[in-house]
C-alpha cells in the first residue's frame, strides 16, 4: 500500500550535510502551514514556530549555543564538523507555553515530512535546547519574537540534501498488532 505520504513516511532519513541553496519563502510557508495543520491535544495548538534563515542569525546561535556548553563537548551527532544547526539554510524553533513534548513532536514530525515530500532533508535538534531553555537563551526569544514565558521544545533544520545516508536497522518485533485468539 503505497503513496505520496508513506513513501515520504518511509523514506525520511535524518539529514546532516546540506547544499548552501537558500528556500523559497514559498517553501517555508508550506513548511509553516504543515507544522500549523499538526494535530494537537484538545485542538489546543500551542505550539509557536519560528523559523531562522539568515545565515548570520544561525552563526550566532551557533556561537551561543557553544559558548553555552563549551567547545569540545560532545553535544551532538557529527558536532566537531557541524555547526548546532547541521549547515541547513533553514533552522525551524518549536516554543509552546508549557514543556509539551506530545504537540511539539507532532509539529516537527509534519516539518520533516513535508521536507521529505518536497523533496528536501531535516534534521530533529534537540541539542540546542541546551542553551534555548537556559537564561542564555532568553534573547533569542526577543530576536524570534517568543512570549517570553514560553519554554523551547525542540529544532528542525531544512534545507537541500548533500548526502544520501543509507536506513538504519528498524526494530519490527516492537511493532505488533494484537489480535483476540
Amino acid at each position: 500500500m503505497m503513496n505520496p505520504v508513506i513513501e515520504a513516511i518511509l523514506k525520511r532519513r535524518t539529514i546532516r550535510a546540506y547544499k548552501d541553496t537558500p528556500l523559497s519563502r514559498e517553501t517555508l510557508r508550506t513548511l509553516l502551514d504543515c507544522a500549523m495543520w499538526a494535530p494537537s491535544g484538545r485542538n489546543s495548538q500551542p505550539c509557536h514556530v519560528r523559523v531562522i534563515k539568515d545565515k548570520a542569525l544561525l552563526r550566532e546561535l551557533d556561537t551561543d549555543f557553544w559558548n553555552k556548553v563549551g567547545r569540545g563537548t560532545p553535544a551532538y551527532t557529527k558536532c566537531d564538523v557541524n555547526p548546532v544547526y547541521q549547515g541547513a539554510p533553514a533552522l525551524f524553533l518549536i516554543y509552546t507555553p508549557t514543556e509539551d513534548q506530545m504537540n511539539s513532536g507532532l509539529a516537527a514530525e509534519n516539518i520533516a515530512i513535508a521536507a521529505e515530500g518536497l523533496g528536501l532533508g531535516s534534521c530533529i535538534i534537540a541539542s540546542v535546547g541546551s542553551l534555548l531553555k537556559a537564561e542564555e537563551g532568553e534573547k533569542w526569544k526577543k530576536i524570534i519574537d517568543i512570549p517570553e514565558d514560553f519554554k523551547f521544545q525542540i529544532a528542525i533544520a531544512v534545507g537541500e540534501k548533500d548526502e544520501d545516508p543509507a536506513p538504519k536497522e528498524r526494530k519490527p518485533e516492537n511493532f505488533r498488532i494484537v489480535e483476540a485468539e
